[in-house]
C-alpha cells in the first residue's frame, strides 16, 4: 500500500482526511452539548455541580508513580495520565486498547490475532515489538509484569479485575530501570464495601464469547464499619473462532487478592492462574490480501499450524507501612510459564521460572529551611528459561518417508534443533530527592544504576551444531532532573530531563541472522535522553487539560528485521542515532449528562544516522509510528440510559526502514448504548449493545516492520456487533 497519498494537514478539513473529519465531528458535538446546556437554568445548575465535583476529584487524586508516598499529580514533573475503567459505561475490557483509549502519546495496535499480544508504544517505544510488549515497563499493583530482559507477555493479564491504569508517558529509567521508555501500572479493583458482592459480565461479538464472574467483600467490625481487610476473586473464560480465519481462542484466567492490616502494616496476597490450550496465529497479510478480505490468514501459518498454548501461574506478597509522608513498601513474587509455540520455521517450547522482589521507601522531613523528601529502593528479578526448538513437520502425512529432520512422519514435532537454558538476572537501585521550595515549587532529582546479566548454556552440541553458550553483562546509570510549579491550586507547569535504556531480550541476543554461535556481541542496548515541558490541570473549573512537548535522542536504537529464507524468524540490529519529537494534547470535560474527551498526538520520529551495508536510511521516518494519532469519545447519560461514540484516527504508517511501504491512514468508529436498570431486590442488570468499526473500514491496525514475503499488514477488526450483559448482586 505504498501508493497511498500523504496525510493532509490538520489545518484543513478535507473529505478524505480521517483525523480532521473526526476532530470536526467531535468539536461539533462538543459545541452542540454546550449550547444545549445553556438553554435551561436547571441544566446550568447541574453543570455547576458537576464542575465542582470534577475539581474536587482532581484535587483528591493521588498517584504512586514516583515509587514513594502517594502524591498529587500536580506536584510531579512527569507527563502522567490515568484511566479509570468503570468511568466508561459498558467498556468491553476485551483488550488493553479499550482501557488505554484516549491517553495521548500511547498507541495500542490491536493485531486481531489471539496468538500475538497487542503492540503498545509510548512515544514510539515498543512500536518495533515482534511479540509481547517491548520498551515499556508494565506493572500490576507495583509488581512487574515485565521480565528482567525487558519483554512483557500480556496475554495473562485479567482486565476484568483491573480498576484503573496509571501511565508515565516518558522515559523513567531513573525510577524503574530497564525498558522504561514509559510505565504502565495496572491497578486492581478495590473489593466491595459490602461483606459480599458479585459483578458478572457476559460478552458476545465477532465470533468470540466471554464470561466473567468477580466476587469481593470487605471485613467489618461489630458496628458495621469497614476495617483494613478485604478480598476479591475473578474468573474469566473466553472462547470462539475469532474475527479472522485461523484465529480460534480458548482461554481461562483467574485472579485473587486478599488484604489485611496487622500491627499497622498492610499485607496483601495475590495469585494469578492463566491457561490457554489453543490460540491460533492468523498472521499478517500482503497489501492485495488486505484489500481483498481482511479476514484472510497467512496461508503458511495454516499449513504449518502456527499457534500457541500457554500456562502461567504467579504468587505475590505485598506489604506497606507508613502514612502519607513516610512510607516503606516491600514485595516478593514467584511464577512459572510454559509455552508450546509452533511457528512456520520451528516449534518453540519454553519452560520459564521467574522470581523477584523490591524494597523502597520515602521519608519527608521539615527540619531544614525547605521541606525535603528522600526516597530510595532496590529491585531484583531473575528468569530462567529452558528452551527447546523442534523441526516443524506438520506438513508431512503419516505415510510420508522418514527423514533426518522428521524421523516420525505424522508427528508434528521433528528433530531437536535447539536445547539450551537461558538465564537473565536484573538488579537495580535508585535514590530520589525532592525539595519543596516556596511558591509551590517542587524540584527533584533521581539516579539509578542497573545491571542485567545474560547467560546461555547450550545443551545441544553436535558436529554441525556449534556451542551457543555465552554470557553478557549490560549496565547503565540513569539520571533524572525535574521541576514542577503549582501555579494555581488546580494547575501546574513542569519540566524534566530524563533518561532510559533498553537492553535486547535474551531471544534477540541469541537470534543471529548470520548463524553465528553464542550471544550477539555486536547488539548493544539503546539509550535515550529526553527533554520535556508540559502543563496539566483544570481550566475554567470545567475543562481538564494536559499538554506535553518533548524531544528525545536515542543512541543505538534496536531495529527488527525478518531473517531471509526463515519465515517468522526475527533478528535485530542497532541504528546509530535517532531523534524523536512530539506534542501530546488531551482535553476532557464532564457535566451531569455528558463526558467528552479528545486526545491528539503529533510525532516526528526519524533516523539521523543509520546505514546497513550500502543502504543509507538517514532522514527516513522510524517505522510503525503515525505522525498523527487522534482519539475521541462522547458519552451521554440520562435516566439510566447511556450511549457512547468513540473513534480512533491515524495518519499513514511506514512499515520498513527505507520508507517505501506504508499502511494507509484510517478512521474507525465504535458506538455503544445501554441501560442501567433499577435494582430489583439485590440484583441490577445492565444490558449493552455495540457496533465496533461501524463503517467496516478496511485498514491495517498494526504493521510488521521490515517483513519478508511482503506480509507487512495486520488487519484491524472488521465490523462486528457486540452484546454485553452486566449483572450486579449484593
Amino acid at each position: 500500500m505504498h501508493n497511498e497519498p500523504r496525510f493532509s494537514s490538520l489545518r484543513r478539513i478535507r473529505r478524505r482526511d480521517p483525523i480532521a473529519a473526526l476532530g470536526a465531528v467531535m468539536l461539533t458535538l462538543a459545541a452542540t452539548t454546550a449550547h444545549a446546556q445553556a438553554r435551561t437554568r436547571a441544566d446550568s445548575a447541574k453543570a455547576d455541580s458537576a464542575r465542582t465535583t470534577s475539581a474536587q476529584a482532581l484535587q483528591g487524586v493521588r498517584v504512586t508513580v514516583t515509587r514513594d508516598a502517594a502524591r498529587s499529580p500536580l506536584e510531579l514533573p512527569f507527563a502522567w495520565s490515568r484511566a479509570t475503567i468503570d468511568d466508561r459505561p459498558a467498556l468491553r475490557r476485551s483488550g488493553v486498547a479499550d482501557v488505554l483509549l484516549g491517553i495521548p502519546g500511547v498507541q495500542v495496535q490491536d493485531r486481531a490475532n489471539p496468538s500475538q499480544d497487542p503492540r503498545i508504544a509510548v512515544r514510539g517505544f515498543g512500536a518495533r515489538s515482534a511479540f509481547g510488549v517491548r520498551g515499556v515497563r508494565v506493572l500490576r499493583d507495583g509488581i512487574p509484569l515485565t521480565l528482567p530482559d525487558g519483554q512483557t507477555p500480556l496475554d495473562w493479564l485479567d482486565l476484568e479485575s483491573v480498576g484503573r491504569v496509571d501511565v508515565i508517558r516518558g522515559t523513567a529509567a531513573a525510577l524503574y530501570g530497564n525498558a522504561a521508555g514509559g510505565v504502565i501500572d495496572f491497578r486492581s479493583r478495590a473489593p466491595s464495601a459490602r461483606p459480599f458482592a458479585i459483578d458478572a459480565r457476559l460478552w458476545d461479538g465477532g465470533g468470540l464469547q466471554r464470561g466473567s464472574v468477580l466476587a469481593s467483600g470487605s471485613r467489618r467490625d461489630t458496628t458495621g464499619t469497614v476495617q483494613g481487610g478485604g478480598w476479591l476473586g475473578s474468573v474469566t473464560r473466553t472462547t470462539g473462532d475469532g474475527p479472522r480465519q485461523w484465529s480460534h481462542l480458548d482461554a481461562t484466567s483467574a485472579f485473587g487478592r486478599a488484604m489485611a492490616t496487622l500491627g499497622g502494616t498492610r499485607f496483601e496476597v495475590q495469585g494469578t492462574r492463566y491457561d490457554t490450550p489453543r490460540a491460533e496465529n492468523t498472521g499478517a497479510l500482503t497489501a492485495a490480501e488486505l484489500a481483498r478480505d481482511p479476514r484472510l490468514p497467512d496461508s503458511l501459518n495454516i499449513t504449518r499450524r502456527s499457534r500457541k498454548a500457554v500456562e502461567q501461574s504467579q504468587l505475590s506478597l505485598l506489604a506497606a507501612r507508613g502514612d502519607g509522608a513516610n512510607t516503606l513498601n516491600a514485595s516478593l513474587f514467584v511464577g512459572t510459564r510454559t509455552l508450546d509455540n509452533p511457528l512456520p520455521f520451528a516449534i518453540v517450547a519454553v519452560d520459564r521460572h521467574v522470581a523477584g522482589g523490591s524494597l523502597h521507601g520515602a521519608r519527608r522531613t521539615t527540619r531544614l529551611s525547605w521541606p525535603l523528601r528522600l526516597g530510595a529502593g532496590v529491585d531484583a528479578q531473575r528468569q530462567v528459561d529452558d528452551r527447546l526448538n523442534f523441526e516443524n513437520c506438520s506438513t508431512l502425512a503419516a505415510s510420508a518417508p522418514a527423514t533426518a529432520l522428521c524421523p516420525k512422519p505424522g508427528n508434528e514435532r521433528g528433530s531437536v534443533r535447539l536445547n539450551q537454558q537461558e538465564r537473565v538476572g536484573g538488579l537495580g537501585g535508585y535514590v530520589r530527592a525532592e525539595v519543596e521550595a516556596p511558591h509551590r515549587i517542587f524540584a527533584s532529582a533521581a539516579l539509578r544504576y542497573d545491571r542485567v546479566n545474560f547467560a546461555v548454556r547450550d545443551r545441544f552440541i553436535t558436529g554441525t551444531n556449534l556451542d551457543d553458550s555465552g554470557e553478557r553483562v549490560l549496565s547503565a546509570v540513569s539520571p533524572m532532573l525535574g521541576i514542577a510549579w503549582r501555579a494555581r491550586p488546580l494547575l501546574s507547569v513542569y519540566a524534566n530531563l530524563s533518561t532510559a535504556f533498553e537492553t535486547p531480550t535474551i531471544t534477540e541476543l541469541t537470534n543471529q541472522d548470520n548463524g553465528a554461535a553464542g550471544l550477539n556481541a555486536l547488539l548493544d542496548p539503546q539509550r535515550t535522553r529526553t527533554a520535556e515541558v508540559g502543563v496539566q490541570g483544570m481550566l475554567w473549573s470545567r475543562l481538564r487539560a494536559d499538554v506535553a512537548l518533548f524531544r528525545a535522542t536515542v543512541l543505538e536504537e534496536l531495529v527488527p528485521f525478518d531473517v531471509p529464507n526463515q519465515p517468522g524468524r526475527r533478528a535485530f540490529r542497532n541504528a546509530g542515532r535517532t531523534s524523536r519529537q512530539g506534542i501530546e494534547t488531551n482535553l476532557t470535560a464532564s457535566t451531569s449528562m455528558f463526558d467528552i474527551g479528545v486526545a491528539h498526538t503529533w510525532s516526528r520520529f526519524e533516523f539521523d544516522t543509520y546505514r546497513v551495508g550500502a543502504a543509507n536510511y538517514d532522514g527516513k521516518v522510524i517505522p510503525g509510528i503515525p505522525a498523527h494519532l487522534l482519539q475521541a469519545y462522547v458519552t451521554a447519560r440520562r435516566a439510566g440510559w447511556f450511549a457512547t461514540v468513540d473513534g480512533t484516527a491515524s495518519s499513514r504508517v511506514s512499515a520498513d526502514d527505507a520508507s517505501t511501504v506504508f499502511a494507509a491512514g484510517y478512521a474507525a468508529w465504535n458506538v455503544r448504548a445501554g441501560y442501567t436498570a433499577p435494582r430489583v431486590g439485590h440484583v441490577r442488570l445492565e444490558p449493552t449493545v455495540g457496533i465496533e468499526n461501524m463503517f467496516d473500514r478496511r485498514y491495517a491496525g498494526s504493521v510488521v516492520i521490515n517483513a519478508t514475503r511482503s506480509r507487512y499488514f495486520e488487519p484491524g477488526l472488521p465490523r462486528r456487533l457486540t452484546f454485553v450483559m452486566r449483572i450486579q448482586a449484593e
